[in-house]
């Protein structure tokens, strides 16, 4: 694994940090169980300070990414396993958007929008209901069925 920072970047250097990670995991470079270095080898290595790394690990620990644990450091957790089939599919929906003209940045609001949505209601008497369960004996439109 190696992580990159651009020192001459405008983007916060713990940012860096926890996108590189991202980028590990995504790749498949880094796995469930896989232990991350020690923030202050890091560090070392980028010559950034060791609270850099340690918030740039915070970040990932908030997004689910990785495990902090006493004693063993930062664990890739298992939670991060879907992320791969994630973002193959979104690799899909991308080159999609790009085929039909639609520009990265309309992609992304698009996204956006439906992130922000509240999921769609169901109607609890919707054609969703299981056949095979009995209609409820209070409900006229569920005794006719």
């Amino acid at each position: 694994m190696l992580i990159r920072v651009d020192t001459e970047s405008a983007r916060p250097l713990y940012d860096q940090v926890a996108a590189s990670i991202r980028a590990d995991l995504l790749a498949g470079a880094l796995s469930p169980g896989d232990r991350l270095p020690a923030a202050r080898d890091v560090a070392a290595a980028l010559q950034i300070n060791q609270h850099t790394v340690l918030h740039a690990y915070q970040r990932l620990r908030d997004e689910g990414l990785i495990e902090l644990r006493r004693g063993r450091g930062a664990v890739i957790s298992g939670a991060a396993a879907p992320l791969v089939e994630l973002a193959h599919e979104i690799d899909r929906l991308v080159d999609r958007a790009r085929g039909l003209g639609v520009s990265a940045e309309t992609l992304a609001g698009i996204i956006g929008s439906h992130a922000d949505a509240p999921p769609p209601a169901l109607d609890p008497r919707s054609d969703l209901r299981d056949p095979l369960d009995p209609p409820h004996p209070h409900d006229p439109e569920e005794a006719q069925r």
